[in-house]
């Protein structure tokens, strides 16, 4: 189907496996702090027994409460997806439950987002498959339809584009352009190193603060 509401898109290429690994190495934070620190998802935070994220987005968009749309979606999701359902942010319906991520893990897929409500939470956190979600409630969703497949979408004030690299911890979720990946990661390497230096500075009780009144200066001028 082609109309608007119901557009089915193909999914965009996967991204470079070794890129999506890297990526994926990095602390959420970090990445965050080298995308300016206005990034990232709002309000989606983990769910599941504990571990980290990485794939590449295929995407949904979905009327509040409605999963027919997530279902077409899974039907053509690769090992190494992530899954990212725009569901407006709705707690009034579960859009997925233990049967849907279950599935989703058997598939493959590297993780799960939704901008809505989940079920069967103590079921999905006796697991490690990655469910990012805004909320919970036990009432389950309805299958009528619109949604649309593979289209931009907005989970927690955070745009992400089918193709891009997802990725998730328990800080939270934020979506990196494939194309600004390899510069993301070196800056976030450098920025990882420059942090163990100064835990190891705490650690040997040399950790300078003077910058403090330096700034402070600066911020009253």
């Amino acid at each position: 189907m082609t109309r608007t509401g119901w557009r089915r898109n193909a999914s965009a290429a996967p991204a470079p496996p070794e890129l999506v690994r890297s990526v994926g190495e990095l602390a959420v934070s970090l990445l965050s702090d080298c995308m300016t620190r206005a990034t990232g998802a709002l309000g989606i935070r983990p769910w599941h027994g504990g571990g980290s994220m990485a794939g590449t987005a295929v995407t949904v968009r979905t009327r509040s409460g409605d999963n027919l749309a997530i279902y077409a979606a899974l039907r053509i999701c690769r090992p190494g997806d992530v899954l990212v359902v725009d569901g407006g942010g709705a707690l009034d319906q579960a859009l997925m439950g233990e049967i849907m991520t279950t599935y989703a893990e058997h598939a493959g897929l590297a993780g799960v987002v939704l901008d809505g409500a989940i079920r069967d939470v103590d079921a999905i956190g006796a697991r490690e498959f990655p469910v990012y979600a805004r909320g919970v409630t036990h009432r389950g969703p309805y299958k009528d339809g619109p949604g649309e497949v593979n289209v931009p979408v907005s989970i927690g004030g955070l745009v992400v584009v089918p193709g891009d690299i997802v990725v998730g911890d328990g800080d939270g979720v934020l979506a990196v352009r494939v194309d600004e990946a390899a510069d993301l990661v070196i800056r976030a390497r450098a920025k990882a190193e420059s942090e163990a230096r100064s835990l190891a500075a705490i650690a040997a009780g040399t950790y300078d603060l003077s910058w403090v009144d330096e700034q402070e200066a600066r911020r009253r001028d």
